[in-house]
Order: C-alpha cells, then structure tokens, then sequence
C-alpha cells in the first residue's frame, strides 16, 4: 500500500499567517523570524474534518422564541477576591484561561482553588492535570496549602488523547489544565507550543467540556511582550481571560479580567504572596498606603477605578538637575506621552522651567493610571519634588487636566468620593464643578479648583 506524504507549511508566530515556503520576514504583519516549520500528516486531512458530528446527530436550528434560557449557576471557590474577577464565581460548564510571567503563582492559585472546591463539594470529582510538574511536586504544594481532599484526582500527561481518556473515566466536575502550551495532540506532528497544536488542543478541549459541563480553568504562558502565548484564536475560544500580574520579586498579585462572557470585565483582585500561598487583600488601598513615609516630599495620593473597585493609590515623582540638556522620562504604571503633556501644562501655565530636568514617576504597588484621574495628583508630585515641599498624607488629588490648565472632573466621581470617606481621608482637591456638585453631601473637604496653576496654593 502506497504511503501517503505529509503536508509542510510555514505558520508565523504572531499572525497565524500560512505560507508554503519559508521567508525571513513574515508578508502579512511584517515581523522577522517568525515563521515555523509546521507538518500535517494527509491521513488526518484538515483540523476539524471527521472530529465534528454528522449533521443528522446535531440538534436542528430553533426558533429564538422556541429556546428555553436558564441562569448560569455560579460556583463559589471560597476566595473572594478571584470570584470577584469571575463576575461572582466560576460559571458551570465554562472555559477559563489564565496568563501571568513565570512564577508569578498561577499554579499556587488554581490549586489553593480546585483543594477549596474539592473540600466543599465532597460527591464530585475533581481533576488537575500538570505536563510540567510531577505529581510529587503538585503533591507537596497541595500539602503546603493544606489541602486534604479524596476526591481530587492528579496527574502529569502532556498528550491530549491520554488526558482526555481520563476524563471520559473520571467525568471531573472541575479540571485544570497547567498548561496549554505543553499538551501535544498526537494528530499534529508540529512540536509542542506552536500554534497548530494550541489551537487543536484548545479546540478539542473546549468540545469535551462543552459536552460534559466540566468548568474548565487552562494556564497559558506569556510572552516577552506580555501577551499569551500562542494565537489570538485562543483568547476567543475561551469564555474569560484573566491575567495574573506582579512583580515576581514582590509579595503582591493583581489578578485582572480582560475578557468575561459572564460578568463585568476590568475586575481586579488583588492576592499577598506568602510561604503558606496567596492570602487575599481585603483592602487594598491600604495595603498599597502602608509603608509610606511621613514628611516625604515628591508623593500625592490619588484614587482610580480598577473595574468597579475604587483604590487610593500614591503617585511618586523625583525631579532631577540633568547635566547633559536632554530631560529624561522615566515611569512606571503612567504613560509617558501622558506625562510629557502634563510637564508641558506645568511649564505654560505655572512659568516653570523644568523641561529639562529629569523626571522619575512612579505608581506605587504596581497598578497602572488607566484613566484621567490621576492628572493633579501627578501634577502635585512633580510640583512637591520639584520644590522640595511635602504634601499632608490627608489629601487626596482627583481630577483630570487639559491643555488650556483646566481642571475638570473624572468619571463616577461618586464613587471615588464614597472610598475616600470610608477610609477617613479629611480632604479632596478636584473640579470646582464636582465641589459644587457634591457640596456638604460627604463628610469630607472637597475644594473646587478650576486651573492647575491653583495648586501651588496647597503645597
């Protein structure tokens, strides 16, 4: 019998673009050195022909009127803060991803996860496979985080027609998946990680707990670029995409929602890394506050929204002589043509002369300034530093900053203004519209400014 030949193709690794030759440089998005090897074997054919049923077996198309809606019954993992990034819980039946830097503790919060679920439902089974751990290694860390559970299963396979053997036996209410870069599909014949096989696997996986109603939560790699490794298909699949953030060297993670189909995206959760595993930040504003000094100069404390969350965090900035002409700009968590605005603000309308200075901003705690909120308290910093003069503790700057030096009020102010008083703040300076708006309705200073100029008043 004649042999059938395999098919060779090219598929770049930040496009998914398919060429049948190799070229340095990828046609469609133009980057160098992207292009791998891919092989298909002619007996398997395309990546989803004989896999899907016959159109006899599917269910014939309904009516929208003829289609009965439930609600989506919501699984509580016992940790608050990753149910609050989830929308209230795990959804049954979905298929979540998550992605953070190498040791950042991804694995640590999914198995303190699946050991709290497996504690609390006692009559299901549940199931953690690992293609990088040993189950003596993933067996010594659920012993750090005490967990004590007869019904979680464990177990180290990289190859997906072994692990899904498993759970047609074991039917697992809950399975995690560490990760999805490692786990091959023995139909490819294209090494682990590439895109061909992430997008097969994923696209099996995601049929098999579909048709059993298995809450499924896959670990995915991250790249030097900070996304997920392997093609952006496999964001789309899943139902959530969560990033796990932090500075690894840290004691703190921020977990983020980027995409939810049930729930509100944007959440955060904030987690403490210690030697027995993640412990929630219940308050993470102080949390962040903690280790201030006192009489510092060069700080300002604003509040952001990390999706319905409200935060106080402190703003830093170091102004510095520079020698050579030419200012620098370095920041953290605050976007740099942002900040070259603002300094251009300072110097049009407060007539100072600090373009060429040196300029050192940072957000502390690692949270970034996505909004306008931020504005004055940025300001206040530079100003603080610039002029040696510290700012009360007590104070917190609110407002966003436009071109002409205006000062004008950010979005859901209410909710900022809810935060600050909960946490005993005695004053706020933002948008004279805003103290208009909420006048004696706090029980809190609020001054109204209309220009930035109006800050060196309160330095």
């Amino acid at each position: 019998m004649k042999k059938k030949k395999s098919k060779k193709i090219y598929i770049c690794q930040n496009c998914d673009f398919e060429s049948a030759m190799w070229t340095g440089q990828c046609p469609e998005c133009k980057e160098w050195n992207t292009l791998e090897e891919n092989i298909y074997s002619a007996e398997i054919g395309s990546l989803f022909e004989n896999k899907n049923p016959s159109i006899e077996e599917n269910e014939s198309p309904k009516r929208l009127e003829e289609i009965s809606f439930k609600e989506n019954s919501r699984i509580l993992s016992g940790i608050r803060e990753f149910d609050r990034v989830l929308g209230g819980g795990a959804t049954q039946g979905s298929l979540t991803l998550i992605g953070g830097e190498p040791g950042i503790g991804k694995s640590t919060l999914l198995t303190k996860v699946i050991g709290n679920l497996s504690n609390k439902q006692k009559d299901d089974s549940f199931f953690y496979i690992s293609g990088e751990e040993s189950i003596e290694q993933i067996g010594s860390r659920a012993k750090r985080l005490n967990i004590e559970a007869k019904n979680l299963f464990i177990y180290h396979e990289t190859h997906w027609q072994k692990i899904k053997t498993h759970i047609h036996k074991i039917k697992p209410k809950f399975l995690v998946i560490d990760s999805i870069q490692t786990t091959i599909s023995a139909d490819l014949v294209s090494p682990p990680g590439t895109i061909s096989q992430i997008r097969d696997v994923t696209y099996e996986l995601m049929n098999t707990i579909k048709c059993f109603n298995i809450t499924c939560f896959i670990i995915g790699h991250i790249t030097k670029e900070g996304s997920i490794a392997g093609p952006k298909i496999l964001e789309h699949m899943v139902d959530t995409v969560i990033y796990f953030e932090g500075d690894q060297f840290g004691n703190y993670r921020v977990l983020r929602s980027i995409k939810n189909r049930f729930g509100n995206t944007n959440e955060v959760g904030v987690f403490e890394m210690t030697g027995k595993g993640l412990n929630e930040v219940r308050n993470p504003s102080q949390y962040f506050l903690e280790e201030q000094l006192k009489k510092s100069y060069g700080r300002s404390l604003t509040c952001i929204l990390e999706g319905t969350r409200p935060i106080i965090v402190e703003t830093q900035a170091l102004v510095t002589n520079n020698k050579f002409g030419n200012g620098r700009r370095t920041t953290q968590g605050v976007d740099s043509n942002r900040l070259s605005m603002l300094i251009a603000v300072i110097e049009k309308y407060l007539d100072l002369s600090i373009s060429d200075q040196d300029f050192y901003i940072n957000v502390v705690g690692g949270l970034k300034l996505r909004g306008r909120e931020g504005d004055l308290s940025l300001i206040a910093s530079i100003l603080s530093s610039f002029k040696s003069k510290p700012i009360d503790s007590s104070v917190i700057f609110l407002g966003e900053v436009g071109l002409t030096g205006e000062v004008r009020s950010c979005s859901q102010i209410e909710v900022h203004l809810k935060e600050i008083q909960q946490l005993s703040y005695k004053k706020v300076i933002t948008s004279k519209k805003a103290s208009e708006e909420f006048y004696k309705k706090f029980d809190i200073e609020i001054i109204g400014i209309e220009k930035a100029k109006d800050l060196e008043d309160y330095l």
